[in-house]
């Protein structure tokens, strides 16, 4: 499972046409920035300083916070006239507020005007090129001392790649290059071997200040010399290109937009919705397994599309009138229409749908697949990473259309387009596990291999007693690598990239 995905961002906040509560001269305004904890309390992060006699301040005090992509941070920024010397500022004029999450601020920086953000950490995402073969690269980081190279930081192995692309790391800038900007730092790229003798790949040279410049504009390429092969083979160029990558907030920043498709089993091995022991069973606090999954998965992704409009369908049921089975019918019986106003809207559409519709069978995954496969095919034609699509399948049982599955995914893994895969009940969930892929071993029956791993799959089980955020930050830990990897990977930029084709 990959790691979370963090990283630190720094939030600048400025106000216009403030309150003002003072008599003889202007308000004196301070902001104050709360975070809400997992046990649902808001709490403090911090201050600005107080701007005197101002009612459209620029506070220079920043709010620098860790970002998690898998996870709801919501937000509270309270701006307060300050005229005394407490700390208390309850006993001060309260001017306003915004309420709104971490997720919003970054997906949606033009709505946010009074609140500017910016990466302040070097959270990279570093990817190969070619010229690898079947190898197992890893890359070593070295700092420059005055006895020699040292070793920074170690990434991980990637097994078996063409193009492989490492997973985001932090280090601090003293460990790295002292905290000197343009100072020398050696990267070396091996082929890893089980035996110890890892064979070098090539070696390049950069600064901080070169991998920075490249965070904020455009990917930079670093040419992997391997001086003995240079020496022996004439026209040698390089042993392969490392490429300081666009990250996934790189994206999300410049206008890519995460699209959410739902789809839910309504096969007969759910159980009548009406007993207490189906799967489906709504209970009387108004809560059963697909209803905590939809929700605990799609406050997250919500926050990344802008008009919060998501297609949800249902699978394995026999629908009115012509009770006719159906694998891809909308919640809303809508078919030119199948969208839903927000989370809320597909949760409702679910609580309408389930008395409608008889559970039937057989659970088929591969009709959904390729009809959200259809549309990240359309994307696909965009010159930008403009979009990438999202399906979130949440089923209690063993797969029926195995074989068609496999080779929908292997298609879709050429596309914009990510799997999430909710197994609820007590099932044995072997095959959802084997779709994952997380070996690289997924093919097609004809023996295609998949381009990239895009399937999750959790149990829904290893949660039961969890917070429902768990969920989330479960089944979302591999999609912003996925969305970055796939777009590196075909060399597409940000809608709204600023730096030159």
């Amino acid at each position: 499972m990959a790691a979370q995905c963090v990283t630190k961002v720094e939030l600048t906040v400025s106000c216009n046409n403030l309150l003002d509560k003072d008599i003889g001269s202007k308000s004196d305004p301070l902001c104050v920035l709360l975070m809400n904890s997992s046990e649902n309390q808001w709490y403090e992060v911090g201050r600005t300083e107080k701007v005197q006699n101002c009612l459209c301040p620029k506070f220079s005090k920043k709010f620098i916070i860790d970002y998690y992509f898998e996870i709801v941070q919501k937000l509270k920024f309270g701006i307060y006239d300050i005229d005394n010397k407490t700390i208390d500022l309850s006993d001060d004029d309260f001017l306003g507020e915004l309420e709104c999450t971490l997720g919003q601020v970054r997906s949606n920086t033009k709505k946010f005007t009074k609140i500017a953000v910016r990466l302040i950490e070097f959270n990279s995402r570093i990817c190969s090129q070619d010229f690898f073969g079947k190898s197992d690269p890893y890359l070593e980081f070295y700092k420059q001392t005055e006895t020699g190279w040292q070793l920074a930081h170690r990434t991980e192995v990637v097994k078996n790649n063409l193009n492989p692309t490492w997973r985001p790391f932090r280090i601090p800038l003293q460990s790295l290059c002292g905290g000197e900007m343009d100072k020398p730092i050696k990267v070396e790229c091996y082929d890893y071997d089980s035996d110890g003798s890892h064979d070098l790949i090539g070696i390049f040279e950069t600064t901080m200040t070169r991998l920075q410049e490249a965070s904020r504009s455009s990917p930079a390429e670093f040419e992997c010399i391997n001086s003995k092969k240079k020496q022996k083979k004439k026209g040698y160029k390089n042993s392969g290109v490392v490429v300081k990558e666009y990250t996934f907030l790189d994206y999300i920043m410049g206008g890519c937009q995460i699209n959410f498709t739902v789809a839910i089993d309504f096969t007969g091995s759910n159980g009548d919705p009406r007993s207490p022991q189906s799967l489906h069973y709504i209970s009387p606090q108004g809560v059963n397994e697909y209803l905590t999954a939809i929700w605990s998965v799609g406050n997250v992704i919500q926050d990344y599309d802008s008009d919060k409009m998501f297609p949800a369908f249902g699978f394995g049921a026999q629908i009115p009138p012509s009770w006719q089975v159906s694998h891809e019918f909308p919640l809303n019986f809508n078919p030119s229409n199948p969208f839903c106003a927000g989370i809320e809207g597909v949760v409702e559409a679910y609580r309408v749908c389930l008395p409608q519709v008889k559970l039937y069978g057989p659970t088929n995954f591969s009709p959904i697949i390729n009809h959200v496969a259809s549309f990240a095919n359309q994307a696909l034609q965009q010159t930008t990473a403009s979009q990438y699509y999202v399906l979130l399948i949440i089923t209690d049982g063993v797969i029926t259309d195995m074989d068609q599955t496999r080779s929908a995914i292997v298609n879709a893994s050429r596309l914009p387009m990510s799997i999430i895969i909710v197994g609820v009940g007590g099932a044995d969930f072997s095959a959802m596990e084997f779709l994952d892929g997380d070996d690289g071993s997924l093919r097609s029956l004809t023996g295609e291999p998949a381009m990239r791993d895009i399937v999750q799959f959790v149990p829904f089980r290893q949660f039961q007693n969890a917070p429902i955020q768990a969920l989330a930050q479960s089944v979302l830990a591999e999609l912003p690598q996925q969305v970055a990897s796939f777009f590196s990977l075909l060399k597409l930029k940000p809608p709204n990239d600023p730096s030159p084709s």
